[in-house]
C-alpha cells in the first residue's frame, strides 16, 4: 500500500462511489482531494463537487504523478474488469494509487492490503488477512482470520467470510452472503446477495438466491402482526 498518506489525491470517476470516496478522504483521512477525472467521452463540466474536473487523457497537465496520487472509484461493472483496466492504465502512466481504511473499521496492524482499496466503516477484519489490489468493501462485513481476498474483488455490505477462505480475483460477494470456513471461491465468481456457500466454487461460477415472493396478503391485513 502507498505509504505517502499525506499526498493529495485525484479521484477517477463521478458516480456514487466517487462521491463516497470524496467524503471519506475529506472527513476521515489525512488526504486532500484535489480534483476529479473522467474519460473525455464523459466530460461535460469543468467542476465536480466544487473541485476541478479534467479529462483523463490530459490528466498529467493538471495533476502530475510526481505530486498527486490517484484513486479509481469504479465499482463492480464488467465484473470489476473496468476498475482493473483503469488501475493498470494509471500505474503505467506513473501514478501511485491511494487506499482508504475507515477509522471506524476494526483492523489489526498485520493487515496486508493493496493499493486502491476502500474499506468502509463497520468492517471487522481479523488477524492474518491479506487483501489484494483495488478491493472495495462496503460496510459491516466480517472477514475472519487467515482470509485471502484476490485483486479487484467487490465485497457487499454485511457479508460474512469465515476463516481460511480464499477468494479469487475479480469476484463479487453480494450483500449478506455467507461463506463457510476454508473454502476457495474461484476467480471471477458471483456470490449473490443472501447466498450461503458451503463448498468450493469454480472459476466464473455464479450463485444466486431467489427473490422473496409477494405473500399475496395486503399490507393492511399484515399490519396487525406488527
Amino acid at each position: 500500500m502507498n505509504d505517502d498518506i499525506d499526498r493529495p489525491v485525484v479521484i477517477y470517476g463521478t458516480g456514487e462511489l466517487a462521491q463516497l470516496a470524496h467524503y471519506y478522504f475529506t472527513h476521515d483521512s489525512n488526504r486532500r482531494v484535489a480534483g476529479f477525472t473522467v474519460d473525455e467521452q464523459y466530460f461535460d463540466a469543468e467542476e465536480y463537487l466544487g473541485l476541478p474536473l479534467v479529462p483523463s487523457e490530459s490528466l498529467e497537465a493538471s495533476f502530475s504523478p510526481e505530486d498527486f496520487d490517484l484513486f479509481v472509484a469504479i465499482g463492480y461493472h464488467g465484473l470489476n474488469r473496468y476498475r482493473a483496466e483503469c488501475c493498470a492504465s494509471a500505474i503505467a502512466r506513473g501514478y501511485r494509487l491511494a487506499s482508504y481504511i475507515s477509522s471506524r473499521a476494526s483492523v489489526w496492524p498485520d493487515l496486508e492490503i493493496g493499493d486502491n482499496c476502500m474499506i468502509m466503516e463497520g468492517n471487522v477484519i481479523q488477524p492474518f488477512v491479506k487483501i489484494g489490489q483495488a478491493v472495495i468493501m462496503f460496510c459491516n462485513s466480517i472477514v475472519s482470520h487467515h482470509v485471502r481476498i484476490g485483486d479487484y474483488c467487490f465485497i457487499g455490505a454485511e457479508a460474512t467470510i469465515s476463516g481460511g477462505v480464499e477468494i479469487g480475483s475479480s469476484s463479487f460477494i453480494g450483500v449478506n452472503a455467507t461463506i463457510r470456513e476454508h473454502l476457495t471461491i474461484g476467480r471471477a465468481s458471483i456470490i449473490g446477495a443472501g447466498t450461503l456457500i458451503l463448498s468450493d466454487t469454480a472459476d466464473g461460477s455464479g450463485y444466486l438466491e431467489p427473490e422473496t415472493v409477494d405473500s399475496g396478503i395486503p399490507s393492511q391485513r399484515l399490519s396487525a402482526l406488527l
